[in-house]
């Protein structure tokens, strides 16, 4: 029996009711020329309707490509994911009364929500487009500059994040300002390295958190107009690198050596697009190059928007059928659209350079995919692989191994299968009766572009792809390990009562799993083994400071050297006071 669809990833529900989701519009046809080359068709995964509800007939049980049966039980993965307000682990904390996290409406009422929402223009299949309209508060003029230029921590005037150290000095926020945050740490917790809260203000709804990323002793986050180091020690601000817009896109992860390229608004007004890239070099707190990107020709060009992804010493560009390669090492452009019919819309990076690529058809509703596998150093592809007919790329799980999330919307169907590194099927995953859902960090709202990848609650080695069960808010759930060349169930790990594992990656051959943080629990980093079993503790939070870890919003987390960072999805709240008290990182260490 198909399941009605989810909402928010397992999150509990405002108590209140005071932000409905609004209903999907009817789907319409799109005009002018075909879809194709990489725009989104109706109801695409990631462009969705409502900034990240889920949208009507959303997929209920999980379902193999083509002529496959039906499961019994569902994947049951909402729609649209990766809108900041969402929580992106289970367990999240419930919202207080009239408000939900990391709200992009700062200060407004459900219905003005739902008006914000009808004022989006359909733009051919079911895409959204939103129309421009003010809705920030009156920001500095800032010159445009050339190149950002960094700016070490100590002469920023009153710029960053202030530090609370955990010993009753710092600033802390809140009821914590005077207080000890190891204070009441017992025996075998980890200790809090430290507090950072935002002390910027910010436009109204709020800025996105790009990172964490860890580099040496240096722990990394941009949001709004700055890319910040910070120490993984103490949370002291090591460098600062001021932009003249707004951060808008990052990769999933630097490069090897630690260099990243951001992408950067090229204006500051409403209409200013996510176009120009600044390379940023996390070892040092450097700027390097900076440059806007070719600009694209077509009927929907100006409508693209770009996403970023990085491997080995190679950016790799795309949006809408327009896709561009650059030199990390000095921003020369290396390749730009292929001459083939399908054109990439999005890459995947890391030890690989993978790309979801629309190819041309006459019929809208029945899509055609490709994967593909990329050289990075020519664009050209090495390998294809042909999605079923009518099935689009929704998200890449792991680069290597090979594991891809596709979607088919009519009907609704959801499928994860595993490829060998020359683009070969190996397996379909087999769901059973169990319901998962990957929380997945797809970024603003993208119209004509899609982030692969940014998704936890997946990790997949040589053998096996792990995912978690989703068993809603307050329950217990398992780790289960899936063969790749089967695509069968192996083992299965359940997490201590009333908790939930989210696994983050591989660590040390191991699976890595946060589990969150409780009222009376704080958060627990451990691994499970290969061959399954207990899950191994290596960092117990202290319970004392739960409260505050719990309270970060859509959090996102790095793990390096033995100490794991928090960091809230993003910095907003109903009115100025509270913005500046927001906690936006926190480091624990044994």
């Amino acid at each position: 029996m198909t399941q009605p669809p989810q909402p928010g990833f397992g999150a509990p529900e405002d108590p209140q009711g005071v932000s409905p989701r609004p209903a999907q519009p009817p789907q319409a046809p799109p005009a002018g020329p075909p879809p194709g080359y990489g725009y989104p068709q109706a109801g695409q995964p990631g462009q969705a309707p409502g900034y990240g509800y889920p949208q009507a007939g959303q997929p209920g049980p999980y379902q193999q490509p083509g002529p496959y049966q039906q499961q019994p039980g569902p994947y049951n993965q909402p729609g649209p994911y990766g809108y900041p307000g969402q929580p992106q682990y289970p367990g999240a904390p419930t919202p207080p009364p009239g408000k939900r996290p990391g709200s992009p409406f700062k200060g407004r009422t459900g219905a003005v929500v739902a008006a914000s929402v009808a004022g989006l223009l359909l733009v051919g299949g079911g895409t959204y487009l939103a129309l421009s309209g003010g809705g920030k508060k009156d920001a500095p003029v800032a010159a445009e500059s050339g190149a950002a230029t960094p700016t070490p921590a100590a002469d920023a005037d009153g710029g960053g994040d202030e530090v609370d150290k955990g010993d009753g000095k710092g600033p802390g926020g809140g009821r914590e300002q005077a207080e000890d945050l190891n204070a009441g740490r017992k025996d075998g917790e980890s200790r809090v390295l430290f507090l950072t809260k935002n002390d910027v203000d910010l436009p109204r709804g709020g800025a996105r958190v790009f990172g964490p990323w860890t580099v040496g002793d240096t722990v990394v986050k941009a949001m709004y107009r700055e890319i910040a180091g910070y120490s993984v020690k103490d949370g002291t601000k090591k460098w600062s690198v001021p932009v003249a817009t707004t951060v808008c896109s990052a990769p999933d992860a630097p490069s090897a050596d630690g260099r990243i390229v951001f992408g950067i608004e090229d204006g500051l007004t409403d209409k200013a697009k996510c176009n120009d890239l600044q390379m940023v070099d996390l070892r040092t707190g450097k700027a390097g190059w900076k440059k806007s990107i070719p600009k694209p020709s077509g009927a929907f060009a100006s409508l693209a928007d770009y996403t970023l992804a990085i491997s080995g010493s190679t950016l790799a560009v795309a949006g809408g059928s327009n896709s561009h390669g650059f030199s990390l090492a000095d921003g020369r452009q290396l390749f730009g659209k292929p001459a083939g019919d399908c054109k990439p819309f999005a890459f995947a990076g890391g030890p690989k350079l993978i790309a979801a690529a629309s190819c041309p058809t006459g019929d809208y509703k029945n899509p055609k995919q490709q994967l593909q596998g990329i050289d990075p150093a020519t664009g050209k592809p090495r390998w294809t692989y042909d999605t079923p007919e009518g099935w689009e790329i929704d998200k890449v799980f792991s680069v290597s191994p090979l594991v891809v999330s596709i979607r088919q919307n009519e009907p609704k169907k959801w499928s994860i299968l595993s490829l060998t590194d020359n683009g070969s099927q190996r397996a379909t995953i087999q769901g059973g009766d169990d319901s998962y859902a990957p929380r997945c960090n797809g970024g603003a709202f993208v119209v004509f572009g899609q982030n692969l990848q940014g998704c936890t609650g997946v990790a997949a080695d040589s053998r096996y792809f792990y995912m978690a069960t989703d068993t809603g808010f307050g329950k217990a759930n398992e780790v289960v390990a899936f063969g790749l060349d089967t695509g069968k169930p192996v083992w299965r790990t359940k997490a201590p009562a009333e908790r939930e594992m989210t696994p983050l990656r591989m660590e040390g051959g191991r699976v890595l799993v946060y589990m969150t943080a409780r009222h009376d629990t704080g958060g627990t980093l451990a691994t499970i083994a290969p061959a399954g079993g207990a899950p191994r503790t290596v960092l117990q939070n202290p319970a004392s400071t739960a409260r505050i870890e719990s309270s970060f919003h859509s959090p996102r987390t790095a793990y390096a050297d033995g100490r794991f960072f928090l960091a809230s999805g993003r910095v907003s709240a109903s009115n100025d006071e509270e913005e500046l008290e927001t906690k936006t990182l926190m480091g624990f260490g044994s």
